[in-house]
């Protein structure tokens, strides 16, 4: 293997460890805006506890959860750069290396189709044989190749769902609808405040895709009108952190509407990350080879 691959194995390795392990300043800045203006004594030491787990997390290159999530990785090719099949191999790599090394939680089913249903024959004891999910790879314009790891954990995964809202052409009753489903969930989550991530496309794919995007391009510190009605629904039920009430049920929400087809309804996602999500780090990577991990 060329040096260039060695290098994007190691790169790959520290994005998946960082976003496994690390805080972005924007999730740093939601919680010490919560802790600011909680008023209930146990939510606000509960947001006090989760950011300086984050903090000794980051320090210690340790993961921030007991559930070091499933890697999903986001590769963006702009028009001027070119890739091999190396290239795709490369990540795989780094993607196991960084399982390993930081360490994630054995979480990978051994046996076939049946026996890895049923669980009938345990787990790999190497972090490594979790490997990720399909690539996801988008052409953009300009010299750019952005490579994403976003770790996902299981209890948004069993709170999340993805289904059919009749909006009837109304974008209004489409958010209200969207308000609903959030509200109904984030009571069954457990792990709050949540960030809230929804997709909307015209299939059950295509809103997935949307909605694991929203989680990759999503600011806390930049949210739209939108997306603040729907953390300021869900924070009115008082779920609070943990579910112990309080002001914070959700620290923001990222929405991502994709291409639609005319139709009174729309295909939509909608996943409730826990307190630590969305845990993601981009790695840069320019033409010399050198690169940038963010």
């Amino acid at each position: 293997m060329v040096t260039k691959d060695k290098d994007i194995i190691a790169g790959i390795k520290d994005t998946l460890i960082k976003a496994g392990t690390t805080f972005r300043t924007d999730q740093i800045s939601a919680y010490e805006t919560a802790i600011a203006k909680e008023t209930n004594p146990r939510a606000k030491w509960v947001l006090e506890q989760i950011l300086e787990n984050a903090s000794i997390a980051s320090k210690n290159r340790s993961p921030l959860c007991d559930d070091s999530g499933v890697p999903h990785v986001f590769i963006e090719i702009g028009y001027e750069r070119e890739v091999d099949g190396n290239f795709f191999a490369a990540i795989t790599q780094g993607i196991m290396e960084g399982l390993r090394e930081m360490p994630g939680r054995p979480m990978a089913v051994k046996g076939d189709a049946l026996a890895r249903l049923g669980q009938t024959e345990g787990l790999y004891d190497d972090p490594g044989m979790l490997v990720s999910g399909p690539m996801i790879v988008d052409y953009v314009s300009g010299d750019i190749l952005d490579i994403t790891v976003l770790m996902q954990g299981g209890g948004p995964e069993l709170h999340g769902r993805t289904g059919i809202i009749y909006q009837r052409r109304s974008a209004e009753n489409f958010l209200i609808a969207v308000i609903e489903l959030a509200k109904e969930n984030v009571k069954k989550l457990g792990c709050t405040p949540c960030t809230a991530a929804i997709g909307v496309g015209r299939s059950h794919l295509e809103a997935n895709m949307m909605m694991l995007k929203a989680m990759k391009d999503g600011n806390l510190d930049e949210q739209s009108e939108w997306e603040r009605r729907i953390t300021g629904a869900i924070n009115e039920t008082g779920v609070g952190p943990l579910g112990l009430g309080g002001k914070t049920t959700a620290l923001g929400t990222f929405l991502k509407i994709g291409k639609l087809r005319a139709s009174g309804f729309r295909s939509v996602s909608i996943r409730l990350g826990c307190c630590f999500e969305p845990r993601k780090a981009t790695m840069s990577i320019r033409k010399d080879a050198s690169f940038e991990i963010w």
